[in-house]
C-alpha cells in the first residue's frame, strides 16, 4: 500500500526568486494592473516572454488560471508559473488561497518537489494570516489521495518543500508565526479528506473510532471515550442503533474531550457533533445506483469534527471542547429499519421513520442529547444531510441554520475568514410544523419541498434550550468542477477550517 499523502513543509523567507534554484518559483499576477518594478524586471530576465504571453492572450491573469514558463537558465528556477489572480478590486483571501493552492497544484502535477511563492506587494493582507491562508492553501492545493495506487507512472514526487518569498524580514517573521498555524490546519484538513476519501469497507465505525484513539493519544490535553453498539444499547440510543441495525459492521458515538491546561473546567463548553455516516445505501429507502460510491464521503462531519478537535489541542486553545461523533453505515438487510418502524431517541422522543435515507437526522438526534448531558450550552452540528441543500444552493455554499443570532453571526464571521462559505436559511415554525407526527412526537421526514429546512427542523427538535446551530454541508461533500482546477478530486475536508476559525474567534 502506497503512503496517500505528500509530505508538504512550508515557510517564508527572505529572498530574490529570481536566484531560487527551485522546481517552480510561482507569480501571482492581477488582469487589471499595471506590471509592478519586480514584474517588469522579471520580464526582462526572460526576453519580454510574459508581454508576449499577454500579448497574444494566452495567459489573461483571470482567476484561477495559470501558465508555465521554462526559463532555460535565465532566472535560477527550472519553470516560472504564472497564476492568474483576476482584478485587483477583487482582491480578497479567498484570492491568495486559490492562487496559492494552484501553485501547489501544478508544482505537484509536474513531479516538483520544490515551490517558491512570491509574496505580492499588492496584496495587502496582514503576514501573520497571509501566512496562515499560504500554508493551509499549499497542504490544501498538493494533496493526492493514491493510498491504494500500486504503480505511479512518470513517478510522482512524495514531497513538497514551499518556501513563501518576501524582501522584508519584518514581514518574514510575522509569516512564519501564521504558517505554523496554517500547518496544523492545513495537515488536519488532508487529513479529514484522507479518512472521506477511504472505501466504506477499509474506513467503517469501529476503524473511525481507532482513528480518534490514536489521535487523541497523540496529543496532549485531547481524550476519546468510544461507546460500542453495547454501551449506545444501555443508554437506549435509538437513533444511532436504528440507522446502523442492518451493517455487519456495528456504530460508535465517539466522545472526543479537549480539556486546556491549568486544570480549570468551563462552566460552559462547547459541543462539536458531526455526521459520520461511513457508508449510505439509504438502507431499505435504497438510493439510486449511480454515484452512490460517493456515499463513503457521508461521514464528512465527523472526520471535520475530529481534525478540528485535534488543531484544537495542538494550538492549546483555551476553551473547553467536545466532540461528539455519531458513526453508522446505513445498509439494507433483513434487521434493518423499515419505514414506518417508530424508534425511541436517546432524549425519549419518539420518531416515525418515513425514509430510512434520513438517517443522519437519526444518528445526531442521539448526538445532539449526549451534549446536552455533557452540560455543553453551545453546540454545532455538522453533515452532508440532504441533497435538498445541494439543489438550493449549489455546490459552493454550505447551508447554516441556527436558533441564535450571536452564533449564526460568529460562524459567518468564520465561514468568511476561512474561506468556508456558508448561507444562513430559514430556521421557523412552519418548518417545524411539517416534522411534528400523529403517531410518534416526530417525522423524519417533512413534506415534498424544502427539505433542507424540515432537516434543520427536526435537528432542532433535539437542540431546544441550547444556543445551537447546524451545517448542511452537503454542498461540500466533494470538490466541485471549479474547484478541480486547483484541488484534487475527492473529499475536500470541509468544515476542519471553519470549525478551527470559530473556536479561535471565540478565545482571540
Amino acid at each position: 500500500m502506497a503512503k496517500q499523502i505528500i509530505k508538504i513543509d512550508v515557510k517564508a523567507v527572505k529572498a530574490d526568486i529570481t536566484k531560487l534554484k527551485v522546481d517552480v518559483a510561482a507569480v501571482g499576477i492581477f488582469s487589471d494592473v499595471k506590471p509592478t518594478a519586480f514584474l517588469k524586471k522579471l520580464d526582462a530576465l526572460l526576453g519580454g516572454a510574459i508581454t508576449r504571453l499577454k500579448k497574444i492572450g494566452d495567459f489573461k491573469a483571470s482567476a484561477g488560471s495559470s501558465v508555465f514558463l521554462y526559463t532555460h537558465g535565465e532566472i535560477a528556477a527550472e519553470r516560472l508559473l504564472l497564476v492568474g489572480l483576476g482584478e485587483k478590486k477583487k482582491k480578497a483571501p479567498d484570492t491568495v488561497r486559490q492562487a496559492a493552492s494552484k501553485a501547489a497544484f501544478e508544482a505537484v502535477n509536474v513531479n516538483a518537489k520544490t515551490l517558491a511563492i512570491f509574496r505580492h506587494n499588492e496584496t495587502k493582507i496582514d503576514s501573520r494570516q497571509l501566512g496562515q491562508v499560504i500554508a493551509e492553501s499549499i497542504h490544501f492545493g498538493g494533496y493526492r489521495y493514491d493510498e491504494f495506487v500500486t504503480r505511479r507512472e512518470n513517478g510522482r514526487t512524495n514531497s513538497l518543500s514551499a518556501l513563501i518569498v518576501d524582501s522584508d524580514m519584518a514581514n518574514v517573521r510575522k509569516m512564519n508565526e501564521g504558517i505554523k498555524i496554517g500547518q496544523i490546519v492545513g495537515r488536519a484538513q488532508n487529513f479529514a479528506r484522507t479518512l472521506c476519501n477511504r472505501p466504506g469497507s477499509i474506513l467503517y465505525p469501529a476503524q473511525l473510532a481507532a482513528e480518534a484513539r490514536k489521535i487523541a493519544a497523540s496529543v496532549k490535553g485531547l481524550s476519546c471515550t468510544i461507546l460500542d453498539e453495547k454501551k449506545l444499547a444501555q443508554k437506549k440510543m435509538g437513533g444511532i442503533l436504528a440507522v446502523g441495525k442492518g451493517a455487519a459492521n456495528k456504530p460508535r458515538m465517539i466522545i472526543l474531550k479537549y480539556s486546556p491546561g491549568g486544570g480549570k473546567k468551563s462552566d460552559s463548553p462547547i459541543a462539536l457533533v458531526g455526521k459520520a455516516i461511513t457508508f449510505d445505501t439509504g438502507g431499505i429507502s435504497l438510493k439510486h445506483s449511480a454515484d452512490m460510491h460517493e456515499m463513503k464521503y457521508d461521514m464528512t462531519g465527523g472526520a471535520a469534527v475530529l481534525m478540528a478537535m485535534q488543531v484544537a489541542a495542538k494550538l492549546k486553545l483555551p476553551v473547553e471542547v467536545y466532540g461528539i461523533i455519531c458513526a453508522a453505515e446505513n445498509k439494507p438487510d433483513g434487521g434493518s429499519c423499515l419505514p414506518g418502524d417508530i424508534i425511541t431517541t436517546f432524549s425519549g422522543r419518539t420518531v416515525e421513520v418515513l425514509n430510512t435515507d434520513a438517517e443522519g437526522r437519526l444518528v445526531l438526534s442521539d448526538g445532539l442529547e449526549q451534549a446536552r448531558r455533557l452540560k455543553c450550552k453551545t453546540v454545532i452540528d455538522l453533515a452532508t444531510l440532504t441533497g435538498a441543500c445541494v439543489v438550493a444552493l449549489g455546490k459552493h455554499k454550505a447551508g447554516l441554520f441556527s436558533n441564535d443570532d450571536k452564533l449564526a453571526k460568529k460562524l459567518q464571521t468564520a465561514a468568511k475568514d476561512s474561506s468556508e462559505a456558508v448561507w444562513q436559511l430559514p430556521y421557523e415554525q412552519e418548518y417545524i410544523d411539517e416534522i411534528k407526527g400523529k403517531i410518534a412526537d416526530l417525522k423524519n421526514i417533512g413534506s415534498k419541498w424544502g427539505g433542507v429546512c424540515t432537516g434543520a427542523a427536526f435537528l432542532g427538535e433535539f437542540a431546544k434550550g441550547l444556543t445551537w446551530a447546524h451545517l448542511d454541508i452537503a454542498p461540500k461533500m466533494d470538490a466541485s468542477e471549479p474547484m478541480k482546477k486547483y484541488a484534487e478530486s475527492g473529499s475536500i475536508g470541509f468544515g476542519v477550517r471553519l470549525l478551527t476559525s470559530f473556536l479561535f474567534n471565540e478565545v482571540f
